[in-house]
């Protein structure tokens, strides 16, 4: 079974603040609930080919995974992949304009679990779902909070 989780959410914030901050990787940890820690392998500025290693608990366990940068359109798109781990995963960020000054913004998150957590992926995609609603919540808390 695959992992198929879309999470979307409006800002009340530009575009251009919205997707610049949420597709930093440096700015994970402060958004992502899950994600301890981020750290380049590869020298920025972020670009397709880029390297991101991300530590993360979920589901009670400590993850460590790479994710490469497959597509960045700046301010419109971003996708990222890792098949490291027990859920290779594919991570895409939409961003569109919402009106004046606010923005659409759609997260999400595909993969294929491998191993024991096969057999669970239906509750992995319940976590997944719940764990992407809440960190978009807290995106549009802090972002909106710096307006």
């Amino acid at each position: 079974m695959t992992i198929d989780v879309t999470s979307k959410i409006e800002i009340a914030r530009p575009r251009a603040v919205v997707a610049d901050f949420s597709a930093d990787p440096d700015n994970v940890p402060r958004w992502y609930v899950n994600i301890k820690s981020v750290e380049w392998k590869t020298p920025l500025p972020a670009r397709a080919g880029s390297r991101i290693a991300f530590v993360a608990q979920f589901l009670g366990r400590r993850l460590v995974y790479t994710y490469e940068i497959v597509e960045l359109v700046q301010g419109e798109r971003l996708v990222m992949r890792t098949a490291e781990g027990p859920f290779p995963m594919e991570t895409s960020y939409a961003w569109r304009d919402a009106g004046e000054g606010r923005t659409h913004t759609a997260l999400r998150n595909r993969g294929a679990p491998t191993g024991f957590s096969r057999l669970v992926a239906p509750f992995v995609a319940l976590a997944v779902r719940r764990s992407t609603d809440r960190d978009l919540l807290r995106l549009k808390r802090i972002l909106e909070a710096a307006a």
